[in-house]
């Protein structure tokens, strides 16, 4: 019987960089949004364990969804098909979304009975973005991301993603940002809880004005198609315009679609700039 699983991509409202621990990771505070904008995940019974990806270049067994069933112990008798919509190296979570969908099969049984699994240990142990995923829904993410904060159900709001034809190293964005004097950043006067409390109230006019991303300007300088994108944005009519994690895609929000079509149709840039209109994600008010 096939299993077709959705790995909704991801966008940061606000992204908090904290100090670099003795591990080696950083301390982050950000609320993280799932969107429409999603890959998909057939699994089929198999002989064998095989995983096929529309795309070539991510077939290998470094990819993630690879890396997430071998997680789980003896690699289950499946084929699993990825078709791949997210940019990669975006800053949009794809190939954490991609693993966390498989870890949400294995707990729902797709492969068997796993008792006793620490579930968030293991999507830890995949990706920093990995245990978001496995929230189902907006959350605040904090510690190195492994600490999740649900928001509940989200508000129907839109977004419009532009991915500039560049990719952005997020290890060499970490080490920019560690050369850089940054300020300290106390939980009780942190910009994150405000977004939070304010996308659970869906005051969409508080969330645009919150939306803040430790790496936007630092990226912006360095980058200049990442800079062209969010010019054209404004330009456009964008009220606030964002870097997505890391980057290199940007993001605008918008309360309706029409909204987001209509700054889309503004946009002066050339195709090589790909866009994505898509809505926050239908989500269950959380997963348990």
């Amino acid at each position: 019987m096939k299993t077709t699983l959705w790995a909704p991509a991801k966008i940061n409202l606000t992204l908090e960089v904290l100090a670099r621990r003795e591990d080696g990771y950083h301390g982050v505070r950000s609320v993280m949004v799932p969107v429409d904008l999603a890959d998909e995940l057939a699994i089929k019974p198999a002989d064998r364990f095989t995983f096929e990806c529309n795309r070539s270049e991510l077939a290998g067994p470094e990819n993630l969804v690879v890396a997430a069933v071998r997680s789980l112990g003896e690699p289950p008798a499946v084929r699993i098909e990825l078709r791949k919509r997210i940019p990669v190296q975006a800053g949009l979570g794809g190939g954490s979304s991609d693993a966390a969908a498989v870890l949400r099969a294995a707990m729902d049984g797709v492969f068997g009975a796993h008792p006793g699994v620490d579930w968030i240990g293991v999507a830890r142990r995949l990706g920093s973005d990995v245990p978001f995923f496995l929230a189902g829904t907006a959350a605040l993410v904090e510690g190195t991301g492994e600490r999740i904060t649900p928001a509940g159900s989200l508000p129907p709001w839109h977004a419009l993603i532009v991915k500039p034809p560049v990719a952005v190293s997020t290890a060499a964005a970490f080490a920019a940002l560690d050369r850089a004097a940054r300020p300290t950043r106390p939980r009780n006067d942190s910009i994150s809880i405000a977004a939070l409390t304010a996308l659970q109230r869906a005051d969409f006019t508080e969330v645009e004005s919150l939306l803040q991303n430790d790496f936007h300007d630092l990226i912006a300088t360095a980058t200049p198609e990442v800079a062209n994108a969010l010019n054209a944005l404004r330009e456009a009519g964008a009220g606030n315009a964002l870097l997505a994690g890391s980057g290199s895609c940007v993001f605008t929000l918008a309360p309706e679609r029409a909204h987001v079509e209509a700054i889309a149709a503004r946009l002066s840039l050339p195709q090589t700039y790909q866009r994505f209109a898509t809505a926050f994600a239908k989500t269950p008010a959380w997963r348990a």
